[in-house]
């Protein structure tokens, strides 16, 4: 990894060190995944209060992200970061004394608050970090914290409820928090890079206002929709599975997606550096358009796990290439906001996706639904391919890698 003798010292140290922290903090989300939905039918909870307890994740989320971003840009990225850590270690230990629905909700409006917080000062430090000609490819490396962490979690939070129960899980969910906010006490806390700048634009223009701009629009109009796919895979492939009356375990359609999610996030990001994102973010869309195919179709068992396996190329290649995208696209000192709404279309696609195409569930059926997420899946490759650059021809040699992104700031900061 040629990439990293490129830093310096403190330039590795740092990113040891967020790497790390960022391990326990997903491992520490994750291991509630599988056990809080039952703590809440446990704890009397009908169906629906288990979706609103769940759902309410995302209010916390979007709620913050606007705020957050702003604030890694005006004071800098490890503050943020340490909000992210502190949150997700203190927000577990609320789930030992919550003894009602309401009280479960807050908790969970709370604890979304960490992933707002981490993954947009997160993504902002290594991008900050990244060397241009190379950023593609670390962006793609420190990206893989995010599909460990979710592989290790589920497995360790299942084993400890299990075993021992829902207090050591919480306990357990808290000390890991604890950890990746001790790694990022030992990140230097400066501010980041022209503040002053940044802090003398008016507050539309630190935001909202950037929505508007078209090097930001289709990207986070392309993350939102990517959220409504990524919801319904989420949310609906378990019910579809059971409902086709397949004999296939859903654990292994997510444990394909995350081996070629893990796999391509090592692949694309070096290649992207040489052949340009957009040629990787129309493969991306391309293979989220034939898992939705795949699943609307799946009968038995090799298309569901073939399913899986696209979703995962596509989802591991479409984050990281994403992310790299608007770090070019956008100077060191609004990348926290910028970050913050792309992101934060992601955010929103997931949390709509549930309740939006639940209500046509009933009528549809569960695999009519992976037929409505090709469509989007095509809308948006044909909006990326169409609308990314600032005209039609344009926008479909950058689309092919014939072309260089003409929105790029790499040279700039």
């Amino acid at each position: 990894m040629q990439v990293f003798q490129a830093l310096n010292p403190e330039q590795r140290r740092n990113l040891s060190l967020l790497f790390i922290g960022g391990l326990f903090f997903w491992a520490s989300m994750a291991s509630l995944l599988p056990t809080l939905p039952l703590y809440v039918q446990d704890l009397g909870g009908t169906q629906a209060q288990i979706g609103w307890v769940m759902g309410s994740f995302a209010i916390g989320l979007l709620i913050s992200r606007p705020t957050l971003g702003r604030w890694a840009d005006r004071r800098s990225r490890v503050s943020v970061l340490r909000v992210g850590t502190t949150v997700v270690a203190i927000a577990p230990l609320g789930y030992l004394i919550a003894d009602s629905i309401p009280q479960l909700m807050l908790l969970r409006t709370f604890h979304g608050i960490s992933i707002a917080a981490f993954t947009t000062a997160y993504s902002a430090l290594v991008a900050d970090i990244s060397p241009p000609e190379k950023r593609g490819e670390l962006i793609g490396y420190m990206s893989l914290v995010t599909p460990m962490g979710l592989a290790i979690g589920p497995a360790i939070g299942g084993f400890v409820q299990q075993g021992l129960g829902y207090t050591p899980l919480f306990l357990m969910t808290a000390g890991l928090g604890l950890l990746s906010g001790l790694c990022s006490t030992f990140l230097n806390n400066t501010p980041s890079p022209h503040q002053s700048q940044a802090t003398n634009l008016p507050t539309s223009e630190r935001f909202w206002v950037m929505l508007a701009s078209p090097r930001i629009q289709i990207p986070a109009t392309l993350m939102f929709i990517v959220g409504l796919i990524f919801g319904t895979i989420t949310t609906f492939v378990p019910l579809h599975i059971q409902d086709s009356g397949v004999n296939f375990n859903p654990g292994f359609f997510y444990t394909m997606a995350a081996i070629s999610s893990f796999t391509m996030r090592l692949l694309t990001g070096r290649a992207s550096d040489r052949w340009g994102r957009g040629l990787f973010i129309s493969g991306a869309l391309i293979c989220y358009f034939l898992a939705m195919l795949l699943l609307w179709q799946a009968d038995r068992p090799g298309m569901f796990a073939l399913a899986g396996l696209i979703e995962g190329m596509a989802a591991g290649t479409m984050l990281p290439t994403t992310i790299a995208l608007m770090t070019d696209r956008s100077q060191s000192q609004e990348r926290g906001r910028v970050f913050a709404l792309c992101v934060g279309g992601f955010d929103l696609g997931i949390a709509i996706a549930g309740p939006l195409l639940g209500t046509f569930a009933e009528t549809l059926g569960y695999a009519q639904l992976f037929a409505i997420a090709a469509s989007l899946s095509a809308i948006a490759f044909l909006l990326f391919i169409t609308r990314n650059s600032k005209d039609l021809s344009h926008s479909f040699r950058f689309a092919l890698g014939r072309e260089r992104d003409i929105y790029a700031l790499d040279r700039l900061g």
